[in-house]
């Protein structure tokens, strides 16, 4: 009887503990000032509370991830059992949200914070962008442990640092809660809730149910070349979908970490999907990876112009799509130019130089043979070269390091009123960075290294 109870118990009391850290974490954050560092702060709690307890509970924390994983059918959660489970689960985490709510307000002696739209925004910029980044953590969730046999070592850093890349993101418009048991707890602790949680935890299960249905997409096995194609091209496209928006969101709203925001966000696309594409969700690592004779697969080879074809329009669509939505959530775009203090000249070099080393970093890393691939580190390796040129080079280029971007930043500034043609330049930089990655590669290589399709 009592081990029954304990195994009755562990689970929530796993989701309790890990939850009333991730809220207490948002709300020390948010009153302390902690203005630069605190999404970091919030992913590294999230981050090390799935580690420490994802094999006790699977390590939810987050009604929407739990309504996320319900959704899928997995077998663990089937029939009533499974929604008892999920209502358990939800409870749990509701309590350990409300629980550390009231610690942070005994903690500042009374002092809480409201949830609501940020400066210049209204509660439709709040809804949608809840729901987008929702969605996002929802799925790289269900990518990266649903949907695989055997956790690799990567989820709980791809699942916390979409907290990074939505947080610096979207933090100005809305907080970026994610959550609907943080949500609902942090709003009925403020001293002027006026009950818009529900507006928020409403459209972050909604996102939690686009995520599903954008997982299902992937989950179910292709049967002819066409829904092959079709697999392909979605997640390049849903992939720099997410690297566009988090650009053009972190540009047009200030944000002191924009740099490390975008890398994340790259980061977790590729560890959610780069089982099902490679993750290249830049023109110009699809063409390094082709001209260095890595893709596509060499039974395939003859179909190298149709693949880069497929995977580049998979790209730019994604890409446009991200820039029309935050040029919409945001209310305007950016230009893509070198700032006064700098020549086009200077822009053309580091854009060159940058996407090298994203390219060389990429082939090095997801195209070697399996013995040699850093199977758990890749996306980290891939995402932090953002990192590198991004606060190197993003003073004098905007550091872009993709076509793709390139094009969708050019497309949004166009709709604002403003230029497209210097996407052109910038593109056509980029590329030759993508063609020289591909020459050292195979310099330094030859022929010692298998081909390695998959880039996870």
């Amino acid at each position: 009887m009592a081990n029954s109870a304990y195994q009755a118990l562990k689970n929530p009391l796993s989701e309790f503990i890990g939850t009333y850290i991730l809220v207490l974490t948002i709300g020390c954050n948010a009153l302390a000032g902690s203005a630069t560092w605190g999404p970091l702060s919030i992913a590294a709690a999230l981050m090390i509370m799935i580690y420490a307890l994802a094999s006790v509970s699977s390590a939810h924390f987050n009604p929407a991830v739990t309504f996320a994983v319900w959704l899928t059918g997995d077998p663990r959660w089937q029939g009533q059992a499974g929604v008892y489970k999920m209502l358990t689960y939800i409870f749990a985490q509701m309590c350990g949200a409300f629980a550390a709510c009231f610690s942070y307000t005994l903690l500042f002696n009374g002092k809480t914070f409201n949830l609501g739209p940020g400066a210049g925004f209204g509660w439709g910029g709040v809804c949608a962008a809840e729901m987008v980044y929702t969605a996002m953590l929802c799925f790289v969730v269900l990518r990266v442990t649903v949907s695989v046999q055997e956790k690799q070592e990567y989820f709980g850093l791809a699942i916390g640092f979409v907290i990074v890349a939505g947080g610096y993101a979207i933090g100005h418009i809305s907080g970026a809660i994610l959550n609907p048991a943080a949500a609902i707890s942090i709003d009925v602790f403020s001293r002027q809730g006026e009950g818009w949680c529900l507006y928020y935890a409403l459209y972050q299960f909604l996102g939690a149910a686009l995520a599903t249905c954008c997982y299902r997409l992937f989950e179910t096995s292709p049967s002819e070349v066409l829904a092959e194609d079709g697999r392909l091209f979605l997640a390049e496209c849903i992939g720099t979908f997410y690297l566009v928006l988090t650009v053009g969101c972190n540009v047009l709203l200030g944000s002191n970490a924009a740099a490390l925001s975008i890398a994340a966000s790259l980061m977790c696309m590729i560890y959610a999907l780069g089982s099902v594409s490679g993750g290249h969700f830049n023109p110009a690592v699809t063409l390094a990876a082709t001209l260095a004779g890595k893709f596509p697969d060499p039974e395939k080879r003859q179909q190298a112009g149709r693949k880069f074809i497929l995977y580049a329009g998979g790209q730019v669509f994604g890409a446009i799509i991200g820039a029309v939505f935050y040029r919409t959530l945001c209310g305007s775009g950016f230009p893509l130019q070198p700032p006064v203090a700098y020549l086009w000249g200077h822009a053309a070099m580091v854009e060159l130089i940058y996407t090298f080393v994203l390219c060389f970093t990429v082939l090095n890393v997801a195209y070697l043979s399996p013995s040699e691939n850093r199977k758990h580190v890749h996306g980290l390796a891939i995402g932090f070269c953002v990192v590198a040129g991004g606060f190197a080079a993003g003073p004098i280029s905007g550091a872009a390091l993709n076509p793709a971007v390139s094009i969708a930043v050019d497309t949004a500034n166009a709709l604002s009123g403003g230029t497209f043609l210097n996407a052109v330049a910038y593109a056509v930089m980029e590329c030759l960075g993508g063609a020289l990655a591909a020459g050292a590669f195979l310099s330094i290589r030859g022929d010692t290294s298998a081909t390695k399709q998959q880039a996870a």
